[in-house]
C-alpha cells in the first residue's frame, strides 16, 4: 500500500544550518533512503529546493495567476518526500519515526489513493 511521507520544515532552517551542516543532513537523508530501498520499502524520494525558488499557480475562471516564492504567509515548507510501499499505516509511522528529519521537521504521513474518498 503506498504512503507518502512529507518532510515539512520550518522556513529558514536550511539557511541557519549553513552549507557544511546542510551537506551532513542531506547525506543522512540519502543514507536513510538507501536503507529503505534495500528493504524494498522505497518507491521514490526527492529533496525539494527552498520555497524561495518555487512558484504557486492558480487558475480561476480561466485566468492564470502566479505567485513567486518565498510565500510570506507560510511558516513551513515541504522540503522533500518519500514514496513508500508499506503493509500498514503503523509500518509507515515506524519508518517516519526513524527518519533523521523527524529530529528537526514535522513528518506527515498520507496514504495514497483517490481524492474523492
Amino acid at each position: 500500500m503506498p504512503y507518502t511521507m512529507l518532510i515539512i520544515e520550518p522556513r529558514g532552517q536550511r539557511a541557519e544550518r549553513g552549507p557544511e551542516q546542510g551537506a551532513q543532513v542531506y547525506e543522512q537523508m540519502l543514507a536513510f533512503g538507501a536503507q529503505l530501498k534495500e528493504r524494498g520499502l522505497l518507491i521514490e524520494a526527492q529533496s525539494l529546493k527552498t520555497d524561495s525558488a518555487g512558484v504557486r499557480l492558480q487558475v480561476r475562471a480561466g485566468k492564470r495567476t502566479l505567485v513567486d516564492g518565498p510565500f510570506s504567509e507560510a511558516k513551513e515548507m515541504i522540503g522533500g518526500f518519500f514514496l513508500l510501499d508499506c503493509e500498514t499505516r503503523e509500518q509507515a509511522l515506524e519508518i517516519a519515526a526513524a527518519c533523521p528529519a523527524a529530529q528537526y521537521a514535522t513528518i506527515e504521513i498520507r496514504e495514497n489513493g483517490p481524492c474523492f474518498t
